[in-house]
């Protein structure tokens, strides 16, 4: 590779967040004048994004760092499992540099002394995070703050990403304006816990768009709300909050879609796990929910087999799953962290129980799954056109989220394009998925789409 365009390249690994980070560090290096590639081989040095929150991640790490050595030698490693001290550094002593989450600054001097930049400039400030994105043109993560307040005691994510510190409700909004004006169609908002932004600036009020807004989850709403575009709020802790911005999704400025992570519904499981308890009250508010929001997709996690979990607690579990309905949810198996304080309070669950509650909690989930999927059929729905192949569009609708949710296909879609909105019907269903076919005549969109690469 010439001196005057040295090449890095990026494997980014792990949630969403992880996502724009690399997307921060690639539009850096690319604004420097290095050249960016995917591939082992042609690259002076490679970036490896880690995850190290559950240990099948943290192996996945471990494997890719191995792989991007064996295949390229020159490795510089940043995320979560770089702030587990020692951990990759034992696997791999040969690795460059290593850094923790969003440790930008730190990841660009690595790339600088493993390869000189083009025109060997000093260190730059840091552009605003956006520009190169790893997501199709159409939509876009946009990350709101870093860190966590909580101490839920089966994470170890503060011990890595640190406690909350909410982005500026202005450079959040400026940089929404950014992509919308770049053509994306649809913003997924995602952070360590979404209802709590702001509390970290105690609401602080600032000037976005020259109209004060309050750096909150309500203030932020407010402002992305008046975009005109797609907007999906993910990992929404249960807190009363959540009931500011209910209105925006009943007047349709906000998608009618919550990501909640709820985590378990026994109290005494909750406790255990310092989340919120009180079940009954989730089902009512869930309940007034859906009274002003009858189209909302409630999205949420659990975890079956936490230390110490009774049949009965479980039970309790799959009663909360039966009256609450919800549209999508994803359930894992307790996996014992290392550093987490819930591995040693209380005796682990066997294995093999811990398969069979996961078993029947997805049987449970699956059949309300299909009856709220089946509903469908026969209505006609906005879908978002992700991709099109030789067998018609790949699309979603707005109780969809992109790799986490189902997916609609449309067989008669091979004249559609990727970001286009279109009116379907749909006229089959499974658990996850939809079939359906386009509605009336189709006109695309004029969208002026900005190279953000």
């Amino acid at each position: 590779m010439s001196q005057q365009q040295p090449t890095v390249g990026i494997v980014s690994l792990g949630c969403p967040k992880a996502t724009v980070d690399s997307e921060r560090i690639l539009t850096q290096l690319k604004a420097e004048g290095y050249h960016l590639t995917n591939s082992y081989e042609d690259a002076d040095a490679v970036i490896v994004n880690t995850c190290g929150f559950i240990d099948s991640a943290v192996q996945e790490s471990l494997d890719t760092i191995g792989e991007a050595l064996d295949e390229n030698g020159r490795v510089i490693v940043t995320g979560c499992l770089g702030a587990k001290d020692g951990v990759i550094e034992q696997a791999h002593p040969s690795v460059l540099a290593v850094s923790g989450p969003a440790a930008y600054e730190e990841v660009l001097t690595a790339v600088h002394e493993a390869v000189a930049p083009p025109k060997h400039d000093p260190f730059v400030d840091l552009v605003p995070p956006q520009g190169i994105k790893l997501t199709p043109k159409h939509f876009a993560y946009l990350k709101i703050s870093e860190g966590c307040n909580h101490r839920c005691t089966f994470c170890i994510i503060p011990s890595m990403r640190g406690d909350l510190v909410s982005r500026p409700v202005s450079d959040v909004v400026a940089e929404a304006k950014r992509l919308k004006d770049a053509g994306v169609k649809e913003l997924l908002v995602v952070s360590q816990d979404t209802a709590a932004y702001g509390v970290d600036v105690k609401y602080k009020t600032e000037f976005a768009d020259g109209r004060p807004t309050k750096t909150s989850m309500f203030g932020l709403a407010e402002a992305l709300s008046e975009l005109g575009i797609w907007v999906r709020l993910h990992y929404v802790y249960p807190y009363p909050n959540v009931e500011d911005v209910i209105p925006f999704m009943a007047e349709g400025k906000l998608l009618p879609y919550l990501d909640m992570p709820l985590q378990h519904a026994d109290p005494d499981i909750l406790k255990a796990m310092k989340r919120p308890g009180n079940v009954d009250k989730t089902l009512e508010r869930i309940k007034k929910w859906r009274e002003q929001v009858p189209d909302l997709t409630i999205r949420s996690t659990f975890i079956v087999g936490f230390p110490g979990e009774t049949e009965a607690q479980f039970q309790n579990l799959l009663d909360f799953i039966e009256e609450a309905q919800l549209d999508r949810v994803g359930c894992f198996q307790y996996s014992p962290v290392e550093g987490a304080v819930a591995n040693d309070l209380a005796e682990p669950v066997p294995d093999d129980i811990k398969q069979e509650r996961f078993d029947r909690f997805m049987q449970l989930q699956q059949q309300i799954s299909a009856n709220k999927m089946q509903a469908k059929i026969g209505k006609t729905i906005q879908v978002l056109v992700d991709e099109v192949d030789e067998e018609g569009a790949i699309a979603r609708s707005k109780a969809d989220a992109p790799e986490i949710d189902g997916m609609v296909f449309i067989p008669e879609g091979h004249h559609l394009n990727p970001g286009d909105f279109v009116e379907v019907e749909v006229f089959a269903a499974d658990e996850y998925d939809l079939w359906a076919t386009p509605v009336g005549e189709f006109v695309p969109q004029e969208t002026s789409y900005v190279e953000l690469g």
